[in-house]
């Protein structure tokens, strides 16, 4: 224990006080507005929707801020409660090799925080899910695809983990660059292989049958200069009643993805409108930029933990007795969130500004009245409330609010 303990407390406190805060203003001001649907939505939106969406957000909420509880216990039992201690100090003594000790003391605490975390992911699958009916998935299902998981994160993450911390032990002050370039290349190679290699162990992707509306969606494609490896449908509905529609890959490897439950919700112009609003992603270089931007902080946390590393009070400020590479890692992957935290209604704010960007796009190149119409469909179908804290909102929205989003869309239609 040091100053840097007491640093870390305050910082913790200051950024789960602000989060609960907040949660509970969202919970409050949601209830407050559940007993009648906005003017704007009056004659698109029923109350019994209304008021589903509202009871929805609502025990999401509470199930967050009791995953926020346990977040903090099981952080502060790793870091001053000396977990993370405890497990380098035992694979130590059990392991010669000092990487492999270190990757094995890695692994155990990943392993502690993913068991934890399933009963918080079994309530919201089989309890809240299922009261509102989204729910689609069985216990069966849960189990493979927790166990698929584990198993692809040992397959790619474990050699990506060994030679980190390789390249951290045998390169030099300035491993942190090695190390940047590494996890940037993963990460494009990831993005690349995930369309056709990831996704697929996960859910069945089905070619778009010809017909009216893959003759839409292709002329949509051709006027805005878009090519892809092809129009798939998702059985997202094995496991979930939402819906969604993206992107996916890099390069000639693209492919554009409607989920089943999407395609069964919305006509063929509410389609064309939803992928249009997709490709003016694509088109204004959101990807890129937020690649960029994400590549940029990357590279900061890193030279921050390459300074880290060298100094002792960091581990002891956390609880570890004896510095390595891999204790630094894991204590910085752990706690940098908690300093952080203040940067994401700036993230939040850049990522709706990218969504009103996107919507001009599809305004300009399909119906905004489909565009509206869809997204009306979407937000009651997927229970997404219409009456956010407007400070929620600003903290941890990526998209704007449904009646910011739709009063956005029909200006442009009247500015048309």
């Amino acid at each position: 224990m040091n100053s840097f303990t007491l640093i870390f407390l305050i910082a913790l406190v200051i950024c789960y006080a602000t989060q609960f805060w907040l949660s509970k203003r969202q919970a409050d001001y949601v209830a407050s507005h559940r007993s009648a649907v906005p003017d704007a939505f009056k004659d698109r939106v029923s109350l019994e929707a209304h008021q589903k969406a509202a009871d929805y957000t609502i025990e999401k909420g509470k199930l967050g801020t009791i995953d926020s509880v346990l977040g903090i216990i099981v952080l502060l039992a790793l870091t001053v409660g000396g977990g993370i201690n405890a497990s380098f100090v035992f694979w130590a003594a059990q392991v010669t090799s000092p990487l492999w000790a270190g990757i094995c003391a890695l692994v155990a605490v990943f392993l502690v925080m993913a068991l934890i975390e399933i009963p918080i992911s079994l309530y919201q699958t089989f309890v809240i899910e299922e009261k509102y009916g989204f729910n689609k998935s069985t216990v069966a299902q849960f189990v493979k695809d927790h166990l698929l998981q584990l198993g692809l994160s040992a397959a790619i993450g474990l050699p990506i983990l060994a030679l980190i911390l390789w390249v951290m032990d045998s390169v030099g002050s300035l491993w942190w660059l090695w190390a940047w370039a590494i996890i940037m290349g993963f990460s494009l190679l990831m993005s690349w292989l995930f369309p056709t290699v990831i996704a697929p162990l996960f859910n069945k992707f089905t070619p778009m049958q010809d017909g009216s509306l893959k003759d839409r969606i292709q002329g949509l494609l051709v006027r805005c200069g878009f090519n892809s490896q092809g129009i798939f449908i998702m059985d997202g509905s094995k496991r979930s009643g939402h819906g969604n529609a993206y992107f996916t890959g890099l390069g000639n490897n693209k492919r554009i993805v409607f989920f089943d439950t999407l395609v069964n919700s919305l006509d063929e112009e509410e389609l064309e409108a939803v992928l249009a609003h997709e490709l003016g992603h694509f088109k204004r270089k959101h990807v890129i930029k937020m690649l960029v931007a994400t590549s940029i902080m990357s590279l900061i946390g890193l030279a921050i933990l390459g300074w880290l590393i060298h100094e002792p009070w960091f581990y002891n400020g956390l609880g570890v007795e004896q510095p390595s590479n891999a204790a630094a890692l894991l204590l910085f992957m752990l706690v940098s969130p908690v300093f952080t935290f203040f940067m994401q209604p700036i993230s939040a704010y850049f990522q709706r500004k990218f969504e009103f960007e996107a919507d001009d796009f599809a305004a300009a190149n399909a119906k905004a009245t489909k565009m509206i119409s869809g997204l009306v469909k979407l937000y009651e179908e997927n229970a997404s409330t219409l009456t956010p804290d407007p400070l929620y909102s600003a903290f941890h929205y990526s998209h704007p609010p449904a009646a910011i989003r739709i009063a956005h869309l029909e200006t442009k239609m009247q500015s048309a």
